[in-house]
């Protein structure tokens, strides 16, 4: 995954919001994180990984796909705010299932508000990417769909999102 190009592309996405809104960037970390943590629930729901009650079908994968590039954008966001300029981790094979994935991500996302320290960053960050694995996705799938989540973003605030 190219994440200085992702990185850039986020940059200029942050710029535009925080112009807009009349913020500056640091001033939202906490608000970035609590949006990661909303977003990563929407990401569970919709794989109806944790459901044990349901039979209903998890949503189809371009949702979930979808779901999971929303996650990333408040990652990369996150990133920017801490001053990381590159981000270097690469995505392992899934060693768990989804539910417990889900609750590492969640476990890292916690630790990281804590501190907001590098170290628990690309732990979270890592453990995200891993978590696309458990959910079938490729590195090119998750790019594709960050920049495609990306331009929809853009459409968004230029129509009064």
């Amino acid at each position: 995954m190219d994440f200085t190009k992702l990185l850039s592309i986020q940059s200029e996405l942050d710029r535009v919001i925080m112009e807009k809104h009349g913020f500056q960037k640091k001033e939202k970390t906490k608000e970035k994180v609590l949006a990661f943590l909303v977003e990563l629930g929407e990401l569970a729901n919709e794989t109806k990984c944790f459901k044990y009650w349901s039979i209903k079908p998890p949503a189809e994968r371009e949702v979930i796909l979808d779901e999971y590039a929303d996650g990333l954008h408040f990652l990369l966001s996150i990133s920017l705010d801490l001053g990381i300029k590159n981000l270097e981790t690469t995505q392992h094979k899934c060693e768990t299932n989804k539910t417990e994935q889900f609750l590492k991500v969640y476990c890292k996302a916690n630790d990281f508000q804590k501190s907001h320290d590098f170290l628990k960053f690309m732990q979270l960050f890592t453990a995200y990417l891993n978590l696309g694995g458990c959910l079938g996705f490729s590195i090119s799938e998750i790019e594709d769909a960050y920049y495609n989540k990306n331009r929809v973003n853009h459409q968004r605030q230029e129509n009064g999102y």
